[in-house]
């Protein structure tokens, strides 16, 4: 089953193709976005990787959860589940 992970303290260069390319060290990655600001689509130094399984995002969580990458570390962890996520009544994100 697929983890889906969080990926904070990233630069503002960052792509999904990078996040890709980093994480794929550690396993086999599904998918990477970078999230963006809605208008502008500038980043907002935050993304998100799934990994194909379990033991693939623990061993990204272990090796890169603090790893420097153009001059910022990395925080990596298991992304938790929004409330009030796009499928709600309102179609309104809350934060």
């Amino acid at each position: 089953m697929s983890v889906r992970l969080y990926v904070g303290n990233l630069s503002f260069d960052a792509t999904a193709e990078d996040l890709r390319e980093i994480f794929s060290q550690t396993g086999e990655v599904e998918d990477a976005i970078i999230v963006t600001r809605p208008g502008g689509g500038r980043p907002r130094g935050f993304g998100f990787v799934t990994m194909s399984d379990e033991a693939a995002g623990e061993e990204a969580i272990r090796q890169l959860d603090g790893q420097e990458v153009a001059g910022r570390a990395l925080k990596v962890n298991v992304a938790k589940e929004r409330e009030g996520s796009r499928d709600d009544d309102t179609g309104e994100d809350e934060e």
